[in-house]
């Protein structure tokens, strides 16, 4: 059973899975119960073209509705993490409770022996154990984003796209003619679609403004809502044009919570935004156990960003503390630090503070 989103990721994920001999259907997730005035979510439009795939590829496309699920296990812990202070990645909890568990349960159930997405990851089996390991194509490997599976979910998972590269995906669904071929990649938050953010999250989470002042204590302008900003933001913070000061770009430092205050500096590398330790919550290890300390690994604290070295000097099951080698700019509360040794992904942790 394939996930098909409508996207052209899936799509040729479904038609790669019919050449391997696979018996194949396909599962079209609809998870968030969207104002159809709104203009965001385009749920029908990419139903209409999970199944004019299914259609071509002459497979069934089942179809399901998450939205309960969704909420209650992905979007009100979203909401939890700002109300907290955090800036939460809904994409990680997304995969690990809907499609690699709400999903996972559904396909069991309609008699699936495997599910599949079209995710840019790949899977290793060696001595009774799954690896989640990056994807090839090194500019979409989605392994950040999946850390959190467990062995159970990894067994029953396939993953089509992981030793092909994006520009041959898009070839191949051309030649196949799919009506998709060219569709824009999705983003925005998970299943929510691309909308004004600051405008969608004032609907859960009243705004509180306060105000915004330098590391000297200088309140140079004021701002909606700590909800709306993030460490090391430049965009979007409405200041500029201060006699006193140079026209230098302003950074986000620093978020007050406690004093509902904005701390911004004039300087990409402010020593506020740089830290080499930090403190998370408990480490999901994909494999067996936690390994014996110290942990001498590779991190991203977000995704893209490049390998970054690292010890895990400690872990237990209430957090854990990760020295960087060198200092890293805007660690940032609520998001995931993902560890890897090689191309393996061990599992990651959610960042709690730095230091």
């Amino acid at each position: 059973m394939i996930g098909l989103s409508g996207g052209v990721d899936s799509s040729v994920a479904a038609q790669l899975l019919l050449e391997q001999g696979y018996k194949t259907e396909g599962l079209f997730m609809k998870n968030w119960e969207e104002d159809d005035e709104s203009g965001y979510c385009s749920a029908e439009e990419d139903l209409a073209d999970a199944q004019s795939v299914a259609n071509q590829l002459h497979i069934p496309l089942h179809t399901i509705n998450f939205s309960h699920e969704y909420w209650e296990r992905v979007f009100s812990h979203f909401l939890q993490s700002y109300r907290d202070g955090y800036t939460p990645n809904p994409d990680i909890l997304c995969n690990k409770e809907i499609k690699f568990r709400a999903f996972l349960q559904h396909a069991i159930n309609l008699g699936a022996t495997h599910i599949a997405t079209g995710h840019y990851a790949r899977i290793e089996q060696h001595n009774g154990l799954f690896y989640l390991l990056k994807g090839a194509d090194e500019n979409k490997d989605q392994s950040y984003f999946l850390h959190l599976l467990n062995q159970q979910q990894l067994s029953y998972s396939l993953f089509p796209l992981g030793e092909i590269e994006k520009g041959h995906v898009r070839e191949i669904a051309a030649q196949a003619q799919f009506t998709n071929a060219q569709k824009k990649d999705s983003t925005g938050i998970c299943f929510i679609g691309e909308r004004d953010f600051r405008e969608f999250l004032s609907h859960y989470i009243p705004a509180q403004p306060g105000k915004i002042l330098t590391p000297e204590g200088e309140v140079i302008g004021e701002h909606q809502g700590l909800m709306f900003h993030t460490l090391g933001q430049r965009k979007g913070l409405g200041i500029g044009g201060l006699s006193h000061h140079s026209e230098a770009p302003w950074y986000v430092v620093e978020k007050d919570l406690l004093n509902n205050q904005l701390m911004v500096a004039q300087q990409k590398n402010h020593p506020r935004l740089m830290s080499q330790t930090v403190m998370s919550g408990p480490i999901h290890w994909i494999t067996q156990g936690s390994p014996s300390l110290p942990v001498i690994c590779m991190a991203k604290h977000r995704y893209r960003q490049p390998d970054q070295p690292c010890t895990i000097t400690h872990s237990d099951p209430k957090g854990a503390s990760i020295h960087f080698n060198q200092p890293q700019r805007a660690v940032t509360p609520g998001q995931s630090i993902v560890f890897y040794q090689g191309e393996h992904c061990l599992g990651g942790a959610v960042i709690k503070s730095t230091s």
